[in-house]
């Protein structure tokens, strides 16, 4: 078609990526999306607010030498006071040149960076590690720029038909930009947690969590909803300050009484069809049966005896063995039978037999074929 000949103000449908090996799936289960609908955007971030290095950081041993030269010095005035003409103001100076460079000095452990502020507005981030010197006059935070796992709780949300599942989210994700961790939110954790909830609860709900009626794309392909799940979570994230790794959704099942009346319907039909199963193979025997009987001795049965003959072959297999019960022997006449409570002579035990179990029609046609 040419572009020309399409409607002012009309513009395609974007497409989402094909994630994993399901792309091709997700991508047809996102074809339905009609024209005009509003397409969620993760929120902008500020373009000043960035992280950089701050200024006037320096070594932890330039802070111990101003700190020792200003103990030596006030030393000194106070040695030679009766000499200086103004030795308070050398020993005050010195007194707080020495307090600066003690409250400067700070231990910065590996895994952590300090953003600096003052009076509301940053002044950059330090990541060098180790004893550093820095603005006393700078608040500091520390913040946690490690590699982290975080395993939600079971979050509870809906696929596409209307049943309700939980899962939980395992993330992988580190602090990248500490001044937007810092100052972009007021909990760059809380957030992370809420973003992972409402991206769990956006993906679950364009897919059905299993596909028994019809086979297509289901929330089972675990490749697909992983990478679902660490698109969004990248996107909602990245104006915080925040680097997702990796999402994987775990202990996907469905919730309560609905999953385990699923699991009965589920196990209902697995019953179903394993008695059909069984049903058809000694029907299959026993016609073969018939049929051999009728080649090897040439006997010949009209419809009516062939399918009681059948029935009743049927019914023998599919028929439990009937169980046998011992019972005690009547001893012979003229032999005293022993007493309760009296152990008889010898160690033996009074005889059993076993009582055979009553023919059933089934048993008896059976045992007629066998003898023919």
């Amino acid at each position: 078609m040419d572009q020309r000949s399409k409607p002012a103000g009309a513009s395609p449908v974007p497409r989402r990526p094909a994630v994993g090996s399901a792309g091709g799936a997700a991508d047809s289960a996102f074809a339905g999306v009609a024209h005009g609908t509003a397409v969620r955007r993760p929120p902008r971030a500020d373009a000043e607010l960035r992280e950089r290095p701050a200024r006037l950081v320096l070594p932890g041993w330039t802070g111990l030498l101003t700190l020792a030269a200003a103990v030596a010095g006030a030393v000194l005035v106070q040695l030679r006071r009766g000499t200086l003409p103004h030795a308070w103001p050398l020993l005050g100076g010195c007194a707080v040149v020495g307090i600066a460079a003690l409250l400067g000095l700070m231990a910065n452990p590996v895994g952590t960076a300090r953003v600096l502020s003052r009076w509301g507005g940053y002044r950059g981030t330090v990541r060098r590690t180790g004893l550093v010197w820095v603005n006393p006059l700078l608040k500091r935070h520390a913040v946690d720029v490690r590699v982290r796992h975080w395993r939600s709780e079971p979050i509870r949300a809906t696929d596409r038909e209307g049943s309700p599942i939980q899962a939980e989210v395992l993330l992988v994700w580190a602090v990248r930009d500490t001044a937007r961790a810092r100052f972009a939110v007021q909990d760059h954790r809380g957030y992370l947690a809420a973003a992972t909830e409402a991206a769990l609860r956006r993906v679950t709900s364009t897919l059905p969590c299993d596909s028994f009626a019809s086979p297509g794309p289901c929330l089972r392909d675990g490749q697909w909803l992983d990478g679902e799940l660490t698109r969004l979570l990248i996107a909602e994230t990245a104006p915080v300050g925040i680097a997702v790794y990796s999402a994987q959704a775990v202990a996907l099942d469905y919730t309560g009484e609905f999953g385990r009346a699923l699991r009965r319907r589920r196990l209902a039909e697995l019953d179903a069809g394993t008695r059909e199963v069984i049903v058809g193979d000694a029907l299959e025997t026993a016609a073969q049966a018939v049929s051999r009987l009728e080649r090897t001795h040439g006997a010949a049965f009209d419809g009516e005896a062939r399918a009681g003959l059948v029935r009743d072959l049927v019914t023998a297999f599919l028929t439990l063995p009937a169980v046998t019960t011992p019972a005690e022997v009547p001893p012979p006449q003229g032999v005293p039978q022993p007493q309760s409570g009296s152990q008889p002579q010898g160690g033996s035990h009074p005889q059993t037999q076993t009582v055979p179990a009553a023919k059933t029609p089934a048993t008896a046609t059976l045992n007629g074929a066998r003898e023919v």
